[in-house]
């Protein structure tokens, strides 16, 4: 797995090259614009989680807030190709605990960021420890739950995005744990793009493969593959409303524990996302039909370590049955929402309530308040 995981961060890393200096003619300084570059985003989620009749997940509340400033140098050619390289601190203080620095500051980031125009199509490239935001494909909660985004908000490696006017793809790798004696190898490499085909329909993916390798006392590798293919319709400017959209989709997941199991195990199912707005106000329903996504969520290696949310990163309702079941299952998430709108786009806050069903019963119920302001926004719309 390392070595194809080598010859990917190469071919990446060859296609950059490709792509970003193909023809280019020798640097001369008089044509690049020098200057001070800087970065700011802060976030607030509070999220009041009600789970007391649910087996997926316990009742919490996750009450906090992040402030991620960078600063650092950009350089722009006259050709248009854009770099900044950039270093910054990721702060989050969660309400009511202790103000202790291992708490409050998180790590640093640290990244490279191209920006590039290729005739209609647009390249970009980050490298290093970065903000997840930097990717933007659609990916399904089934990838990445919530509590993930808020709490793990930095990527560290690689991510390479193509834009077209009608179509976007993003391939990326992120290492998310070093081998050592408590810290098992981990690393993702993810994708996803989307791309329309009539005016009021798009056709899109999103894949992971993620490698979940040993520690010094834990013993044992996990393949966990997952591919979404989905068609999205949006039917918004026919119904004069805000937003109208059915994403119709299909989750596969492709398994190996090569300790415990020895082969692959290949559950999969349907998923179909609906939304409406009108007025700021909406509705959003994300059902799932298929089998446990999450067959080794139990499973303890030999140190006495629970796979859990180390190796599913998504949602835990996806899970569908907590037992040895192995037939299909429904999970439905139910959203209504309030987001006021501001006149800008690098300024979102949003009010919700929540409620989970597992196909049997009601699991419980969430509130939710999320406000976000992002300088990269206001920024881009000043170039």
């Amino acid at each position: 797995m390392r070595k194809q995981l080598y010859i990917v961060v190469i071919l990446l890393l060859g296609c950059f090259a490709d792509v970003a200096f193909a023809s280019e003619p020798a640097a001369d300084s008089s044509k690049v614009k020098v200057g001070f570059a800087y970065d700011l985003n802060f976030d607030m989620q509070f999220d009041n989680r009600e789970f007391y009749k649910s087996a997926y997940t316990s009742s919490m509340t996750i009450f906090g807030t992040r402030l991620t400033p960078s600063v650092g140098v950009a350089l722009e050619q006259k050709n248009g190709t854009r770099h900044r390289l950039m270093a910054g601190i990721d702060i989050l203080k969660n309400f009511g605990a202790a103000n202790e620095n291992s708490e409050l500051f998180k790590e640093m980031t640290l990244y490279y960021n191209v920006q590039k125009q290729l005739g209609k199509t647009g390249f970009e490239m980050v490298a290093g420890v970065f903000p997840r935001r930097f990717a933007e494909g659609s990916y399904s909660q089934a990838f990445y739950s919530d509590s993930l985004r808020f709490y793990d908000n930095n990527l560290e490696g690689l991510l390479l995005k193509f834009s077209r006017p009608k179509a976007h793809f993003e391939i990326g790798c992120d290492w998310m744990g070093m081998f050592d004696t408590y810290s098992r190898e981990r690393f993702q490499i993810f994708s996803a793009g989307e791309g329309q085909v009539l005016s009021f329909m798009s056709i899109g993916y999103a894949a992971s493969l993620y490698h979940f390798s040993c520690s010094g006392v834990s013993d044992g590798v996990v393949d966990n593959a997952l591919v979404n293919l989905y068609m999205r319709f949006d039917l918004a400017s026919k119904a004069n409303l805000q937003t109208l959209s059915v994403r119709l989709g299909w989750l596969q997941a492709l398994q190996n524990d090569r300790a415990y199991v020895g082969h692959y195990v290949f559950p999969g199912g349907a998923e179909v996302v609906m939304e409406v707005q009108k007025w700021n106000v909406g509705v959003k329903n994300d059902m799932f039909i298929g089998k446990n996504m999450m067959p080794y969520y139990n499973t303890i290696d030999n140190a006495g370590y629970k796979y859990g949310s180390l190796l599913y990163m998504g949602s835990p309702f996806y899970r569908v049955w907590d037992d040895a079941r192995d037939g299909v299952g429904l999970a439905d998430r139910l959203e209504i929402y309030y987001a006021p709108k501001f006149g800008s786009p690098y300024l979102d806050l949003k009010v919700s309530a929540v409620f989970h069903f597992d196909g049997e019963k009601y699991c419980g119920c969430r509130q939710m308040v999320s406000l976000n302001f992002n300088l990269e926004e206001l920024l881009r719309g000043r170039r």
